[in-house]
């Protein structure tokens, strides 16, 4: 958010006029506005040689997560995308986009009938150098999911794999977009919870225990966001009249 005025003033904007523009965008499966925390210190315990620790000048106010309908459907937005550019500056003091190839965004069926997450945790990934890209989805697919499933508890459970971070693909005027190659992600995962208290048993919990001794193999940061809302504006290709929590 913008540092010149209230953060609750950014938030705000961001959930209703700015939302508007993005939500009027054709093409879209579905949009959501995942507003994190104001203080975020990490939810992930400590793990050596891996940055657990969310550092304060980089920590993230939330994300604008973007699913489309098909490959071309960015095509059908451009008129729409040029007003969300001169709106954000009204919001946002530094915006990155990170984007995935088809098929690399995975949505679990972890929740049973009526489940609903309650609270939620955004975690993003950065991979070790010596890590490829495709041995780092497997890992992330293969291991890191059914390690973290296997704890039962989740009612939320949504994977992404980044392609390579790019400037200039979201370059919207009098926004920073600063990402230095040392701050980059590769993959985020968002984990759904009944409530609260889950969520902090979770993390005090041993499929997270079991999986940290694992991190230092693939992983050199590990940043795990407590959520304070997570809003539709659109799903299943349609946008809604009010945003769903």
């Amino acid at each position: 958010m913008r540092d010149d005025q209230p953060r609750r003033q950014g938030m705000d904007y961001w959930k209703g006029p700015h939302s508007k523009i993005i939500s009027a965008t054709p093409g879209f499966e579905e949009y959501r506005q995942i507003h994190l925390a104001e203080s975020n210190p990490g939810l992930w315990p400590a793990v050596s040689g891996v940055e657990t620790a969310i550092p304060v000048d980089r920590r993230i106010d939330g994300i604008a997560e973007v699913t489309f309908k098909s490959v071309f459907s960015p095509l059908s937005g451009r008129k729409q995308t040029k007003l969300a550019y001169k709106d954000e500056v009204n919001v946002f003091r530094r915006t990155l986009l990170y984007m995935g190839p088809p098929n690399s965004a995975r949505w679990y069926k972890v929740a049973g009938p009526g489940d609903k997450a309650g609270s939620r945790a955004l975690i993003f990934i950065r991979k070790r150098e010596n890590v490829g890209t495709g041995a780092f989805r497997k890992i992330v697919t293969n291991r890191l999911v059914p390690a973290l499933a296997g704890d039962g508890g989740l009612k939320e459970l949504r994977t992404q794999v980044f392609m390579s971070w790019r400037r200039g693909l979201w370059d919207t005027p009098n926004v920073a977009h600063d990402n230095p190659a040392d701050q980059r992600f590769h993959a985020s995962l968002m984990l759904g919870f009944a409530d609260a208290d889950a969520l902090r048993a979770f993390f005090e919990g041993d499929a997270v225990a079991k999986v940290s001794a694992k991190l230092p193999a693939f992983a050199s940061a590990v940043h795990a966001y407590e959520v304070d809302e997570a809003l539709t504006y659109v799903e299943d290709g349609k946008t809604l009249q009010d945003y769903r929590s």
